[in-house]
């Protein structure tokens, strides 16, 4: 029962998320900004649907067993207040796309003005506390590690974006 339950609280909490992305895509748009890695954009849609898929099919065809290890549901609901700071902290700027809008400077308010990509981490660790949290150790290991390569060619090509068209630079070299 808390599998479903908590199962329901994330998908619809990623319909929230793609909705609000849409509305700042558009806005961002509007002010002149653009799109950067869309090629890869495809791939991270994948790579989360087939994850909360193998999660579901983990659990609920593999386990007799629902009930969660309560440590980790408290680090799951951590994170979410952290997604939710991340989200808030970014405004307008927060997306699901890498949206870039030349001239702007970068947000380094909240969790961002102690690390540079605090959204990626709370997702690493929620592609790996999540499944954990049911015992699901094939969805936990696979998706961490299709996630972290993923990630290694997202963050390169955002950081380099940013670089290009923001004030974003080196953490030595920024005032926080």
């Amino acid at each position: 029962m808390i599998f479903h339950f908590i199962m329901a609280f994330v998908v619809a909490q990623r319909l929230v998320e793609l909705f609000i992305a849409k509305r700042n895509e558009k806005s961002m748009l509007a002010k002149g900004a653009y799109e950067v890695g869309a090629s890869h954009y495809p791939l991270m849609i994948l790579l989360h649907a087939a994850f909360f898929v193998s999660l579901f099919i983990e659990v609920l065809y593999y386990k007799s067993i629902f009930t969660p290890h309560y440590a980790l549901l408290f680090v799951f609901l951590l994170l979410q207040l952290l997604r939710v700071w991340c989200l808030l902290s970014l405004g307008t700027f927060w997306n699901t796309k890498i949206i870039v809008l030349p001239g702007a400077n970068v947000v380094v308010k909240g969790p961002y003005s102690y690390i540079r990509h605090p959204n990626y981490l709370v997702v690493c660790l929620e592609i790996a506390v999540l499944p954990l949290m049911f015992q699901a150790y094939v969805t936990a290991i696979c998706f961490t590690i299709l996630n972290f390569i993923i990630l290694s060619i997202r963050i390169p090509i955002e950081e380099r974006a940013l670089k290009e068209a923001t004030d974003y630079a080196a953490p030595e070299q920024r005032n926080i």
